[in-house]
């Protein structure tokens, strides 16, 4: 019986560690998903605007039953500090960063949008350095790895972009891409200014992380956070969208790949996506949640080749390559801060212990025998609670 209470705790415990990695791993996958279908929407007259208003009526929809059911006895008072910067997370990443991304992402191609996101991780960093929610010694070698990390993970995302080489087929793909390569100075006018675009809303996104950490200490309810955003990015959506955009026929949509990618971004990316966002920067900081989005590059790329016949150079593999190095340099400086960190007593669990040494002159029938026997767990010192304390001293 000892020995399976020993492994489950075993098992618990490198769950604890690995979650947040399993967590956000698995968002590559799901935004890689909502690259391509989105683009294939696109490509279908979806209009980006109604897109926006669309998954985030849904992602509502989704998140807000379990938000009032789950969260309905720990849910704090809202105040007007906390709504102003629920409105502001609604405006920066639904409408802002959104709509600046989808229209990089028809001036230029799945691939190339997905791989402007690696800037995220340097964008994030700065801004988290700026607002003091992550702190820099270069002395240490944690943080020698993050800065160091960062540049490297930007270097590869150049890399990727400015270089761009030889088409590689080993994947033998056929058909026709998104955007062929043309002599139109049109076409490399609309990828310039779709570039721009997308770093654009890399910046919006980059505030969006770092208030939501802000809002969180404030409001620790993280499904209401979520059903809280994807509402206002609904309401403000929906203003954006009547005001760009007066043609009444684009708001209806049929049972294609546009009502597919509503739900799909809207579930997925937004609700689900939000939701572990929350989990992720309470427990690891915004810097660790940006420093995997990399990832994501590498699976579009190849969903990319394979579905909508985008072309894949030899400059975005090396690009990707230098990428995944800058992510583990990244990844492990965080890990070992985190590990090296000194536990608060809310981490430890509340249990309030004075650590006695092993050469404690108290007699045993003062202390509880589980003392004892935790005596070699914890590497020859005696935890004592802090009610059992009083009465050896005494």
């Amino acid at each position: 019986m000892g020995d399976h209470q020993g492994l489950f705790v075993k098992l618990s415990l490198i769950f604890s560690k690995a979650k947040a990695y399993l967590g956000i791993v698995s968002l590559q996958f799901g935004y890689a998903g909502m690259y391509i279908i989105t683009m294939i929407s696109f490509n279908h007259g979806m209009n980006h605007y109604v897109l926006v208003v669309y998954r985030h009526a849904i992602a509502t929809l989704a998140i807000a039953p379990f938000a009032l059911v789950l969260e309905r006895k720990i849910r704090p008072k809202m105040t007007l500090s906390v709504f102003l910067k629920i409105m502001a997370l609604g405006l920066l990443e639904p409408v802002i960063d959104q709509n600046l991304y989808y229209v990089g992402m028809k001036y230029t191609s799945a691939t190339f949008a997905s791989a402007s996101v690696n800037v995220l991780p340097a964008i994030t960093f700065i801004m988290a350095v700026i607002f003091r929610l992550e702190k820099i010694n270069l002395k240490k070698i944690t943080s020698q790895a993050k800065v160091i990390g960062t540049i490297i993970t930007v270097s590869g995302a150049m890399v990727m972009t400015l270089y761009k080489g030889p088409i590689i087929d080993f994947l033998h793909t056929r058909g026709i891409s998104h955007h062929e390569s043309s002599n139109d100075p049109s076409a490399d006018q609309n990828w310039v200014t779709g570039t721009l675009m997308l770093l654009a809303s890399c910046f919006g996104w980059s505030g969006f992380f770092i208030l939501q950490s802000f809002t969180l200490k404030q409001y620790p309810a993280e499904l209401s956070v979520t059903a809280l955003i994807c509402f206002m990015g609904m309401v403000q959506g929906a203003v954006v969208a009547l005001v760009m955009d007066h043609d009444i026929s684009a708001w209806a949509i049929g049972f294609d790949s546009r009502i597919m990618a509503a739900a799909y971004s809207g579930v997925v990316c937004s609700g689900i996506a939000y939701y572990v966002q929350s989990i992720v920067i309470k427990e690891r900081g915004p810097v660790f949640l940006t420093a995997f989005s990399p990832l994501c590059m590498i699976i579009t790329a190849i969903l990319g080749s394979f579905i909508l016949a985008e072309k894949l150079h030899l400059g975005s593999l090396l690009g990707a390559t230098v990428i995944v190095i800058g992510l583990y340099s990244v990844a492990w400086g965080k890990s070992k801060e985190g590990r090296n960190g000194a536990p608060t007593d809310e981490k430890a669990g509340g249990s309030h212990e004075l650590p006695v040494a092993s050469t404690t002159t108290a007699t045993p029938t003062s202390i509880s025998q589980n003392n004892i026997n935790n005596m070699e767990e914890d590497g020859g010192m005696l935890r004592i609670p802090v009610s059992e304390a009083s009465s050896i001293i005494a």
